[in-house]
């Protein structure tokens, strides 16, 4: 029965509610009082007018707090008026507000709760005026005491229903407006959550990489120490050059993360050469096929996905691989097929179950292209189809 509501809202709908009962009450006295039962302005008059503007105005005032409780104060209300003996008053108008309210601002029940307070009212309000108030003459003949109280019946219910009706309206307008804040909230929290998992993809290409080709240098110089000094002094230098490059790649992410810049420089298909040296570097021999070769300029998505697939797929060959790996390019008009093919260790556990699959995998769906990545007998195969379009 209660609505929750600002103090400030309340605050307002009181103050307004005052102000119409200050205004209206006197005009009511005035206008009414001559003619109530051939008596003057008396006490009676007066207190059965201030009483139902009260109960009247009363609603007005909880019309947004309890929709229900106030379409009660008005019926309580127009009954004392009618009880007095009176007719339409213009504190009458407040009965407007009041369901104006139920039909803002009131649960279903009290919505149609509403509704029918008006096709009712009206139909009281016309036999009311007709039979009570003398509105027509006891002289006239029956047919015209009907259709005086026809029109009567329909000036009500026009006057009742459009306020109720203005009430559905702007129903209808909060609905949408709460619609239209939710899905705006959805696609905002939606389009964060693609930020994130991109920025976590990049992260994990860039450190899973780095940290891969880092470790499998600091294994090797831990080897080569004791006969060859100068290979763990060269493999130190790679650690290092390895670990800056991260490091800078991570200070670009932290940065998009932290002021929503846009993207800085990505990798493109002229980075291929140093991550192959990288992985050179960390003790695993790459075999390069390119067949065909690339027609024209790829766009940067395409050239972008290419290089993040082949790191990772090259990642996953330091890791878990034994030996050497394939990989294979072949670039054709209206796609490029990536193939990487490494033995895996006996000793290795099932592969293909991490983040890395997954992160190639997004990688190709974002472009429109397909990624299978599964083991085969003792090798693991990487498989993409990326399309290319119009090249440059």
């Amino acid at each position: 029965m209660i609505r929750p509501l600002s103090r400030t809202a309340l605050a307002l709908d009181i103050v307004g509610a005052a102000l119409l009962f200050v205004i209206l009450t006197p005009f009511s006295i005035v206008f009414y009082g001559p003619g109530a039962v051939g008596q003057g302005v008396d006490g009676t008059t007066v207190a059965a007018v201030v009483v139902s503007g009260i109960l009247m105005c009363g609603g007005v005032a909880i019309g947004r707090l309890a929709p229900g409780l106030a379409l009660a104060a008005a019926w309580a209300g127009a009954i004392a008026q009618m009880i007095a003996g009176y007719g339409p008053l213009p504190i009458d108008f407040a009965i407007l507000l009041v369901l104006y309210a139920t039909a803002a601002w009131g649960i279903r029940a009290v919505l149609w709760w509403g509704f029918g307070s008006a096709l009712f009212g009206a139909l009281v309000a016309a036999v009311y005026m007709v039979v009570v108030t003398g509105v027509v003459s006891s002289a006239t003949s029956g047919w015209d005491q009907v259709t005086t109280g026809t029109l009567l019946l329909v000036l009500c219910a026009l006057a009742l229903g459009f306020a109720w009706v203005c009430g559905l309206l702007w129903r209808v307008v909060l609905r949408a407006r709460a619609t239209r804040s939710a899905q705006l909230q959805a696609e905002s929290l939606a389009a964060e959550e693609q930020e994130r998992v991109r920025i976590a993809r990049d992260m994990h290409d860039i450190v899973a990489h780095s940290l891969a080709v880092v470790i499998a240098q600091a294994d090797g110089a831990r080897y080569a120490a004791a006969a060859k000094p100068e290979m763990a002094t060269e493999a130190l230098g790679t650690i290092a050059q390895t670990a800056r490059g991260a490091l800078s790649d991570v200070r670009l992410l932290l940065t998009q993360l932290r002021h929503r810049q846009g993207d800085g420089p990505q990798p493109t298909l002229a980075d291929l050469e140093t991550l192959f040296a990288q992985v050179r570097q960390a003790g695993i021999e790459p075999r390069i096929t390119v067949d065909p070769t690339p027609p024209g300029e790829p766009p940067g998505a395409i050239q972008l996905a290419v290089y993040r697939i082949l790191q990772e797929a090259l990642t996953n060959a330091i890791r878990h691989g034994d030996g050497a790996v394939d990989v294979h390019l072949a670039w054709l008009a209206d796609r490029v097929d990536i193939q990487v093919r490494n033995t895996v260790g006996r000793e290795q556990p099932q592969v293909g179950g991490g983040h890395g699959v997954i992160g190639m995998r997004e990688r190709a769906q974002l472009v429109g292209g397909s990624l299978q990545a599964e083991r085969q007998g003792a090798q693991f195969v990487v498989r993409a189809s990326l399309p290319i379009g119009e090249s440059a």
